[in-house]
């Protein structure tokens, strides 16, 4: 069995993550202990319990240790299941991070896998369901990740009642990835969007992050609104946000969000997107710091050797690294410091699907 302990790197619910996802895909033991040992309160929380459980329902897993405010969990994979599965999380707790630990093991299975989850969409501390949508999939089908993803109804703190839907289809391997030239950036495109609010909520954010990107010398923006009519407005509760990504030469995508809330204007939204973008481009890396630790566990288990550079080592991707290192058993090579940029290579384990 696999030890593991969750006071490592950032000490929080990545470590879940990405142990039961890579456990699963290769059939492994693991013992977490110190669950989140570096968050308030430690242990499990209800929303990492949701993540771990859907994980389990797609491997027969046996589950030691699931329980609210518990430091220690035991999994032990017995499956790769394919089918179609329903996840309420019952909160607005991140539908994106839920769908980080079961998408990797569900592309190893012997048919297509549809899951269907209720939740949050556009929470804070998280991705948004629009940055899996526009940058984390583009990016993954060079992988050769293949899968579909479809928002039906949003949903924000605290209301939550969002609603997605994502269907993989099985592949034999994983393609690696190699990403580390920059180019230069072809067009921003975005989505800025409001529920049960006014439209020139989502108009504001979008001009304002327009303006700030323009002004930045990025002149091919492309933001359009998302809002609904009273008769069509289905959301259990306000909200909104803004995605901006920008398309490289290098075929690459770079991504930024942010999200709204009681009291803050739409411009501050629409601004703060725009900001974090510009950095990101300032960079002059191909891959946002957000994308890079997301990008490791499918480079451990890709066929060859995968290199990217990345604007930002973060402790969120050197816990991945580490984590993948543990339970995969590759070798990472970090090139470059915490909070700066560098880059990120391994050998992959050539993972190949037993089931074609």
């Amino acid at each position: 069995m696999i030890e593991i302990d969750g006071f490592m790197g950032e000490g929080g619910g990545q470590i879940i993550r990405t142990s039961v996802a890579l456990a699963t895909l290769l059939g492994k033991k693991i013992h977490i202990f110190n669950v989140r040992a570096k968050r308030s309160p430690k242990g499990f929380r209800p929303q990492h319990i949701i993540g771990v459980k859907t994980v389990a329902a797609l491997a027969k897993a046996e589950v030691k240790g699931l329980n609210v405010g518990s430091t220690d969990l035991v999994f032990i994979p017995k499956a790769r299941l394919s089918g179609e599965f329903v996840f309420n999380i019952g909160t607005a707790g991140s539908i994106s991070l839920v769908l980080q630990s079961l998408m990797p093991t569900a592309a190893f299975t012997s048919g297509k896998v549809r899951f269907t989850i209720t939740g949050g969409t556009d929470v804070r501390w998280s991705p948004t369901i629009d940055y899996i949508k526009y940058v984390k999939l583009p990016i993954l089908k060079k992988m050769g990740y293949n899968t579909t993803l479809s928002v039906s109804r949003r949903g924000h703190y605290p209301k939550g009642g969002g609603k997605v839907t994502m269907e993989i289809q099985p592949l034999k391997r994983i393609e690696p990835i190699n990403i580390t030239d920059f180019g230069s950036v072809k067009k921003i495109k975005g989505v800025s969007h409001c529920v049960k609010l006014p439209k020139h909520v989502a108009e504001r954010q979008a001009k304002a992050a327009t303006a700030v990107l323009n002004q930045s010398g990025f002149k091919d923006v492309i933001v359009p609104t998302e809002w609904y009519s009273s008769e069509k407005d289905q959301h259990l509760g306000p909200g909104s946000g803004i995605i901006l990504y920008a398309e490289t030469t290098s075929n690459s995508v770079i991504g930024a969000n942010a999200l709204g809330e009681k009291g803050k204007p739409a411009e501050k939204v629409g601004t703060e997107a725009a900001n974090k973008l510009v950095k990101e481009l300032q960079s002059k890396m191909p891959i946002d710091r957000h994308m890079a630790d997301m990008l490791v566990p499918y480079m451990a288990i890709a066929d060859g050797e995968s290199t990217i550079k990345v604007s930002e080592i973060t402790t969120h991707l050197l816990t991945n690294v580490k984590i993948a290192t543990l339970v995969a058993g590759v070798k990472f090579k970090v090139e470059g410091q915490l909070k700066f940029s560098g880059k990120i290579s391994v050998k992959g384990l050539g993972l190949i699907n037993d089931f074609f």
